[in-house]
């Protein structure tokens, strides 16, 4: 057994990992306690991580690069040289035809530093060409444009440390406790710590983190401009704000002072749907508070005003002085773990190198110097949603996509799928070849992935980190850098002297990642994210370090501006006076519902990772949209039955979840569910591509759409496995999953994972059912129980392994197959199941349920035990002491806490 330090790729977070394996093989994983970012602990995602690494998990990896020349053909295996020759050969022909700007590239925030350093290059370096975005581009571009637009630069200015110093803790469209658990686990240790800290929580929907607040601002969707100019008009009127530091510090308060005297709070309380008194509430903690720390994330940034949302809110921040001392700053959550380390290189359409801007001609001069090429582009690049309406219209011919999966993450998925199928050439550098996005590939090439990549990161709070590997790479799969160099080498011998290919030997000469390194650290000398002195050996041995950290410096710079200087021309802040715009689409009568995404607690984003443990599935096991009841009511629907829910770009048919944690009117929808999970192409089908100008976000957080009863003359439920590879079933279960109306294609169980697909129809077909059965193994009728009663349209097959049921298959009626679930994934005796599968019975025995969702993921418990607990008068000390739910990686203990005071009231 041999044991591994590096990072978890879930989010911005940056938790220290240590990776136990052995022979090879990744065997275990348990946080890092000298990591300053975790100091051990990690979340239910982060604690799973090994068991998206097992053997088993090679039925769904990219192990070999695939290629086919003919659309119509399927891909075939071949070897490194003929893929990579193919793809020179495709993008050299395209060139030359139609010039650079005809090729693009799409990469990921799950990139190391060293990759994007390598494409960016790539791109910009070889090719002459700024067509590189990335999918930070959705969730951390206004966040990105904010800084700059106000503070001067793309940097953080808070860290971690903040969050115990801080008296007031101002949370804005974020659901800390589910995005960011760990950083969620130190706001409940400051609290406890200092019971006088105040927490305001400014979100649509009553989340577990609004939940524990002790001012929720629920804000109509869009309006957060309005709320933080309302607050900024109180504290002019009360007199809070510091004069003298907005005189010495900033620029600009003039003109924002005149706008802010027409946002009075009963104005703002019209707009936002608060009340007065809550605004005026805010605006006093936030300004009067010793210290106050914002926090936000997607909630701001996936806006078309995403920039000025983020402006708005460091306003106030600026106006008060609440920023460059400890337990005080505007403090950006990055989505990903290494969308920092991606904006370091540049890796988006409008930046080069080291946090220089494209568009600045000294910039360019100085990347191009570093670099030894004559020039860098100056034409702005195209950005995600350009980017993709560009290969639709047939301006982008070729298009490489890597470690990201746009066909389900990209707002308007209709247009994102058609733009993929009319591309010339698709080229997909994947870890898992299972992604909605793989299926467009013409040439797959496969890549490594956590616990076989080596290189850096940087988290949230500035914090460079090494990721090491713990084994070696399955297959044939190449680090991502490798495969970077290894193309432009060839590109290069085929260009000849057309975009600077003579010098391609020149410009990647890398045999190894800490080469790359290198040259970004040099690339970073005298600006504001300066590295160089930093070190791979210092990183090592010193462990994680926050930049900058120049030559000579002993550490890095726990917190910026504390001198009150900022990067900008005047060395003053500038305030940005910005008015509250509507959201792009606003709700009308035909558009009556205003829908939000989000996050669960146990998905990351598309799921290609954690759609991959069956346990992250316990606690929200299928796609729902979560509707006020009284909203269901009106539609005259029930609790769990099917919608259709209708936006302008398409629809989805999904079941309802009742619940008072969003407003009448208002719907939320998780944004993980994609075409791999569901009918259709996934949750996107229904967002906006409608972008913030400044940063080119889309506004994949708020959408207008109908709701209606959806009603299904068929219903099925399968569940099983054949064998012991449960991802070799969903794989072959997906074509069955892409032909229903409704359905859904999930994962159940724990250390048996099982298939579950649900689905509903107006006719399930026979063909349809053969295909289940033939993935279930529930086929053949000598070794299968069945039942049919034609007249009432009820069908049950089962497959029973002696006395245990190993699967099954119920169609027409399916209310007990909670039941059953829980049979089969218990391995239980299946003497009940037996007499039931065999009679005329629709409804499970008496007294036979299913289990329920589990809160606690680590130690699998149920919300029907827990509340047992407490109505039985158990104290929550008594309910963690007995069951042992939220005593290790903490995740559900917000949950807990809510379910113990529902019990109370």
């Amino acid at each position: 057994m041999a044991e591994t330090r590096s990072t978890c790729c879930y989010c911005g977070v940056g938790c220290g990992v240590i990776i136990e394996h052995d022979h090879g093989h990744i065997t275990g994983v348990r946080g890092d306690p000298d990591h300053p970012a975790n100091f051990g602990r990690l979340c239910t995602k982060g604690s799973t991580l090994h068991l998206t690494a097992t053997p088993a998990t090679h039925a769904v990896r990219a192990l070999y690069p695939e290629l086919r020349t003919d659309r119509a053909a399927s891909r075939a295996r071949t070897d490194w040289d003929t893929a990579l020759d193919h793809v020179a050969d495709r993008f050299a022909a395209i060139i030359r035809e139609h010039g650079p700007d005809a090729v693009a590239f799409y990469l990921s925030g799950q990139f190391l530093t060293e990759d994007y350093y390598v494409y960016n290059k790539l791109a910009k370096g070889l090719l002459g060409t700024n067509n590189l975005d990335t999918n930070s581009r959705l969730c951390m571009s206004s966040a990105v444009a904010g800084y700059k637009q106000t503070l001067g630069a793309d940097a953080p200015p808070a860290c971690y440390d903040d969050i115990p110093a801080t008296h007031c803790l101002f949370i804005s469209g974020s659901n800390t406790a589910f995005a960011h658990p760990i950083v969620y686990r130190r706001i409940e240790d400051a609290r406890a710590a200092n019971p006088a800290m105040k927490m305001i929580v400014v979100d649509p929907r009553r989340t577990d983190t609004a939940e524990q607040a002790d001012l929720h601002l629920p804000l109509l969707p869009g309006t957060d401009i309005a709320l933080y100019n309302a607050m900024l008009h109180v504290m002019l009127w009360e007199g809070w704000i510091n004069d003298d530091y907005i005189a010495a510090h900033t620029e600009g308060f003039d003109a924002l002072r005149k706008l802010v005297r027409e946002y009075t709070p009963d104005m703002a309380a019209g707009i936002c749907g608060l009340r007065k008194q809550d605004i005026e509430t805010a605006a006093e903690w936030f300004a009067t508070s010793p210290a106050t720390l914002s926090m936000y994330c997607q909630g701001l940034n996936q806006s078309t005003h995403g920039t000025h949302n983020n402006a708005a809110l460091i306003n106030l921040h600026l106006a008060t002085q609440q920023l460059g001392r400890p337990g005080a700053g505007p403090f950006s959550l990055t989505g990903q773990p290494n969308a920092m380390g991606g904006r370091e290189v540049g890796g988006l359409a409008n930046l080069i190198s080291a946090h220089r801007d494209m568009a600045n001609p000294a910039h360019r001069a100085e990347v191009a110097a570093l670099w030894g090429v004559p020039s860098v582009p100056d034409k702005p690049g195209y950005s995600a949603v350009e980017l993709f309406r560009a290969i639709n219209d047939g301006k982008v011919k070729a298009v490489w996509i890597a470690c990201t999966n746009p066909a389900q993450s990209m707002p308007d998925q209709s247009m994102i799928h058609a733009a993929l199928q009319k591309a010339e050439l698709v080229v997909v550098q994947e870890a898992f070849g299972h992604t909605e996005t793989a299926r467009y590939a013409d040439v797959l090439l496969p890549a490594t992935t956590w616990g076989e990549k080596t290189g850096t990161v940087t988290n949230s709070e500035r914090r460079v980190t090494r990721v090491r590997s713990a084994v070696p790479a399955p297959g044939e799969a190449r680090h991502d850098w490798q495969i970077g160099v290894d193309f432009a080498r060839r590109l290069g011998k085929r260009l000849g002297d057309l975009c600077n290919g003579a010098l391609a030997e020149k410009l990647f000469p890398y045999t190894h990642e800490e080469q790359v390194w290198m040259e970004h650290r040099e690339s970073t000398r005298g600006r504001d994210l300066d590295i160089t002195g930093l070190s791979y050996r210092m990183l090592e041995e010193q462990g994680p370090q926050q930049w900058p950290f120049p030559e000579g410096a002993t550490q890095g710079k726990v917190r910026l501006y504390e001198d009150g200087v900022f990067p900008t021309k005047s060395g003053k802040a500038q305030f940005v006076a910005t008015e509250h715009r509507p959201t792009a689409e606003e709700v009308n009568a035909r558009f009556p519902i205003r829908l939000t995404t989000g996050r669960l607690r146990d998905q990351w984003h598309g799921m290609s990772r954690t759609g991959l443990t069956a346990r992250l599935y316990a606690h929200e096991g299928e796609p729902l949209l979560h509707l006020n009841p009284s909203d269901i009511e009106r539609r005259g629907m029930k609790d769990g039955e099917l919608a259709r829910v209708k936006s302008r770009r398409g629809d989805i048919v999904i079941k309802v979840l009742a619940t008072e944690t969003v407003r009448p009117g208002q719907a939320f929808l998780p944004m993980h569910w994609g075409a791999n999970a569901m009918s259709g192409f996934g949750i996107n089908t229904l967002t906006v591509p409608d972008f913030d100008p400044y940063s080119k976000q889309p506004e994949l957080k708020h959408a207008a759409v109908q709701v209606e009863k959806y009603k299904a003359s068929q219903h099925m439920v399968a569940l099983g496995v054949p064998g012991d590879n449960a991802l070799a079933t969903l794989e072959a279960l997906r074509p069955a999953l892409a032909s229903l109306p409704q359905g859904s294609l999930t994962l159940a169980g724990r250390d048996k994972p099982i298939v579950v697909l649900r689905a509903e129809a107006d006719e399930l077909s026979s063909q349809l059912l053969e295909q289940v059965d033939a993935a279930l193994a529930l086929d053949d009728d000598t070794q299968v129980l069945s039942y049919r009663d034609s007249r009432r349209d009820i069908g049950k097959r089962a497959r029973l392994d002696g006395d245990k049921l190993a699967a099954v298959r119920l169609t027409g009626e399916t209310k007990a197959a909670g039941w059953l679930q829980n049979m089969v994934v218990g391995e239980g005796s299946a003497t009940e199941a037996r007499k039931w599968l065999l009679a005329p019975l629709a409804e499970p025995p008496g007294g036979a349920q299913a289990r329920g969702k589990v809160v606690c993921n680590c130690f699998d418990v149920s919300e029907t035990d827990i509340l047992a607990g407490f109505k039985g008068g158990e104290s929550l000390e008594q309910v963690q002491g007995r069951l042992k739910c939220g005593t290790n990686c903490g995740s559900c203990i917000p949950e807990l806490k809510r379910l113990a005071a529902s019990c109370k009231g």
